[in-house]
């Protein structure tokens, strides 16, 4: 999709409020040019050397159509201000909504905080569009009726009129393609540079050591200059626009003055008729450099609806809906000869797994790093999908089950997973009330929290900072893990999620997760080897395959 044609699905969706701005625009513009009018017949009042009356009446309608524009114009702020109240309600819930439910092979080798700042271009979004709808409609609208004006007083405007169409396309013409390309790749590079400077902070101790801050300074250099020769490849192509209405200006001013000259010392123009004439032509002069200037808000506009379409292009995942919930009494997962790859890879991360898991076994997944065992937990959480071969549950395809459903008997630890900003509670219930507080106590006390949420002066209303930055490793772990299990799901999928842990409390925590009193699946993943010792199955991966197989009769 074109960033004109995102731009006219944008102005679709409000179109009520895009018409009324035009009808305003078409009052304002059609008084700002009776004007002149106005004044022409006080100009002629004057040299007749009469006053009267109607001269009064003329006098009070000019300041009346004053005032009206102005009014007129605050009328279209009210309206613009709304359309960029929408366009960033619209734009924040888009986000909000789409974010979480990017299919994971989408998000391969992107940087999700990087789409997530693409946000901020729906400010750029918000004040460009309302300027274009108020500055060109208006601007445009100026030029029409200025020129049909014009040509009541003598043919030769026509051909003014003409000229300055000519311009305006081909103006249009010769710079849009160039003018939207440089503005694209100027803003790629400001995005780099924002995402560089957000490493930074992020990593703000390792660049203390002056060798690392030298090599942020440089690298920073090195993407602004990038930026930079963008930004200054785009500044040519206004810079272009603006000097050619330079010499439009010239030419057109000199060539109306000569021929408005002319015409009122050959008597086809009387002085107010000459004066009414000029102002126009210097309201249509302004308006077509109102229109050239507001190219660059226009490339604007289009470069953010592009950055921002960049993301609500990628793809979602899908729920199917389904009738049947009481599938999920009892949770059996099987695969049938899968296989995955990454998108940009050709090698085959997962290599024809086949296996059965029912209902409350206790699995740990072995092999070193880079064996499948990540991605085999991703895949069977729902992360993501196979690009070959079947994955059922309880003997239905995959891919005909509510994914919706199936993640809400599953809790899960993603290898990198942090508590969000907000407090202890929301991290852990988010925010759901239907949630016993025994339950909470339970899922609490069973990873070892409580003695730390009491030690806090708000307890369970702590918030916590961005990544939980204030935690310990520890702490963030049993948060985490009082999350997966606050439901008491079907099924836990952890990715190293006690490895972070005093060895002792570690181990007690396992215990807890593999009781006989919890039901649930577990599939986990872990350099801690206790996790073997606990659970009845072993899966020991190489190279994308499942070398071993084997279960025990080790109680968990």
């Amino acid at each position: 999709m074109t960033p004109l044609k995102r731009f006219y699905n944008l102005l679709e969706l409000d179109k009520k409020d895009v018409y009324q701005i035009f009808f305003y625009a078409i009052f304002a513009g059609l008084i700002s040019l009776s004007l002149p009018l106005g004044i022409q017949a006080i100009i002629n009042f004057i040299q007749s050397g009469r006053v009267s009356a109607s001269w009064i009446v003329l006098i009070i309608l000019v300041v009346f159509g004053v005032a009206l524009v102005g009014i007129l114009s605050l009328m279209q702020l009210r309206i613009t201000e709304n359309l960029q109240q929408k366009i960033f309600v619209r734009s924040s819930f888009e986000f909000a909504a789409r974010l979480p439910k990017i299919k994971s092979e989408q998000l391969y080798n992107t940087y999700p905080p990087e789409l997530a700042n693409r946000f901020f271009d729906t400010m750029t979004i918000q004040k460009g569009t309302s300027k274009l709808l108020i500055d060109f409609s208006a601007a445009l609208l100026q030029i029409v009726f200025g020129i049909l004006l014009l040509s009541l007083y003598h043919p030769y405007f026509i051909l003014f009129g003409i000229l300055l169409f000519i311009l305006l396309y081909f103006i249009f013409k010769f710079s849009y393609q160039s003018g939207l390309e440089t503005s694209l790749k100027e803003s790629k590079f400001k995005y780099k540079v924002a995402s560089w400077l957000q490493e930074v902070a992020r990593n703000n101790f390792s660049f203390r050591n002056e060798l690392n801050y030298d090599f942020a300074l440089k690298k920073n250099n090195q993407i602004v200059s990038d930026y930079l020769n963008y930004r200054e490849k785009h500044f040519d192509v206004i810079k272009r626009q603006f000097s050619q209405l330079i010499v439009f200006k010239i030419i057109i001013t000199a060539s109306l003055l000569s021929i408005g000259g002319f015409l009122v010392l050959s008597q086809e123009m009387n002085i107010g008729q000459f004066v009414a004439a000029e102002i126009i032509i210097l309201l249509v002069i302004n308006s077509v450099e109102k229109i050239i200037i507001g190219l660059e808000t226009f490339y604007d506009v289009l470069t953010s609806i592009e950055k921002i379409g960049q993301v609500t292009d990628l793809e979602l995942e899908e729920d199917t809906i389904t009738k049947n919930d009481t599938c999920y009494t009892n949770i059996v997962l099987e695969t049938e000869n899968i296989k995955f790859r990454f998108p940009d890879s050709k090698k085959e991360v997962l290599n024809a797994i086949s296996l059965k898991i029912e209902q409350g076994e206790k699995i740990v997944l072995d092999g070193e790093n880079g064996s499948g065992k990540t991605t085999l937990i991703r895949l069977l959480s729902g992360l993501l999908q196979p690009t070959s071969g079947s994955f059922y549950i309880n003997d239905d395809t995959f891919r005909k089950i509510n994914l919706k459903q199936y993640r809400s008997q599953i809790g899960s630890i993603i290898h990198s997973e942090t508590p969000f900003e907000g407090t202890i509670l929301e991290n852990i219930t988010f925010k759901d009330t239907t949630i016993p507080f025994e339950d909470i106590k339970w899922a609490i006390d069973g990873v070892q929290l409580s003695s730390f949420i009491k030690s806090l002066p708000k307890g369970l209303d702590t918030r916590i900072f961005p990544e939980g930055k204030q935690l310990s490793s520890s702490n963030a772990q049993k948060i985490l893990l009082a999350r997966s299990i606050i439901h008491r799901p079907k099924i836990l999928f952890y990715e190293d999620p006690t490895d972070s842990m005093d060895e002792k409390v570690a181990n007690e925590i396992i215990d807890f997760i593999t009781s006989d009193a919890n039901k649930w699946t577990i599939v986990v993943s872990s350099k801690n080897p206790y996790w073997k010792t606990k659970c009845s199955r072993k899966i020991t991966m190489q190279n994308g395959f499942i070398q071993l197989d084997s279960k025990t009769d080790t109680s968990c």
